[in-house]
């Protein structure tokens, strides 16, 4: 992934800890990014163990950057008993500062497994923080991103990450409480909420999330929940979930080019939208593969009628539908495929 020359301009980590696999090296790696502020962390190959989250800088004149190896892992100990991520970025020395060099810290590359038992990776504070090329496996929750420095927003950079849960009723692949954010080109899979989020102004661009638990809850599983809305969804695909695409009531957000589908007819119903009130956002181009052995589809259930939403060319496989809740907010036409 870096040039001989780029890992020379870097701290090897493997110069102040092990990376076998057995050794707790939480408390070294701690103080190995307090005592390097505005420095490039860079992690070979290998497997480092902790036992209790990381914590980076929010501060810009302490902050670090860390790169990881393409096979670089960072596992939780079978002893882990926090309820924090992993890792946890900008969660210490809070600030809220675009100015001064280093406010835009990254995580580049790496593997961040979870045991089954530990969350992955949250970005706790400071702004314009930027995460890619990284892999999430065996996590309760993949990425958390919390209530931002500045006035709730976050401006977080998100792309090219996936994810794999625990595959428990709990499990999210991503939760969104920051404000602004942009998430391009992530696979998740094994989680119950592919996204939950309760935060506005995001741009969603080319997100996968895959059903690939034991069916426990199905009914209410989802791909994206949306609880805020204002919100900017392009080519978002849910796949299996019980239901789509769900909404909080009456929130509004745009979705352009998105997909869902099922591939095996489990489920009381397979449901395309859920509104948990009136329904007022707007599809553009949704296309929708129900399951041919399935005999109780739903492009669109409400809990109460009288919404604003819009569907502008629903695209699916018309004699599969035995519901007409979603033809009030139809324009544009339907298109069978």
């Amino acid at each position: 992934m870096f040039s001989e020359e780029s890992r020379k301009a870097m701290i090897l980590v493997t110069d102040y800890l092990p990376a076998d696999g057995t050794t707790d090296v939480s408390d070294a790696l701690q103080a190995l990014i307090d005592e390097n502020p505005n420095r490039t962390l860079y992690f070979p190959d290998g497997t480092y163990l902790i036992s209790k989250p990381i914590l980076t800088p929010a501060d810009p004149k302490r902050s670090v950057a860390l790169r990881f190896d393409n096979f670089a892992t960072l596992k939780a100990a079978p002893s882990w008993d926090s309820d924090e991520a992993m890792l946890r970025l900008g969660a210490s020395h809070p600030a809220n500062d675009i100015r001064t060099p280093g406010s835009n810290y990254s995580l580049v590359g790496g593997i961040f497994d979870g045991s089954s038992v530990a969350k992955g990776i949250s970005i706790d504070g400071g702004r314009e923080t930027m995460i890619r090329d990284v892999s999430m496996k065996q996590v309760q929750v993949g990425l958390h991103i919390k209530w931002g420095a500045n006035s709730a927003s976050s401006d977080c950079d998100i792309l090219n990450v996936n994810i794999v849960g625990n595959g428990k009723p709990d499990s999210i692949g991503v939760l969104l409480e920051g404000y602004d954010n942009t998430l391009t080109n992530m696979r998740i899979a094994d989680v119950h909420i592919g996204l939950d989020i309760r935060s506005a102004g995001n741009s969603l661009r080319n997100l996968h999330p895959l059903y690939t638990c034991d069916y426990t809850d199905y009914q209410n599983s989802c791909g994206f929940y949306d609880h805020t809305g204002s919100n900017w969804y392009s080519f978002c695909y849910s796949d299996h979930f019980g239901n789509g695409f769900r909404f909080a009531d009456g929130v509004t957000s745009i979705l352009d080019s998105c997909f869902c589908m099922w591939y095996t007819n489990r489920g009381e119903y397979q449901t395309a939208i859920l509104a948990d009130g009136k329904f007022n956002s707007i599809f553009k181009n949704y296309k929708i593969g129900f399951h041919k052995d399935s005999t109780a589809n739903k492009i669109l259930s409400v809990a109460e009628d009288g919404g604003t939403g819009l569907l502008d060319r629903l695209l699916f496989n018309l004699p599969l539908v035995n519901d007409t809740a979603h033809l009030p907010y139809v324009i544009g036409g339907i298109h069978h495929i």
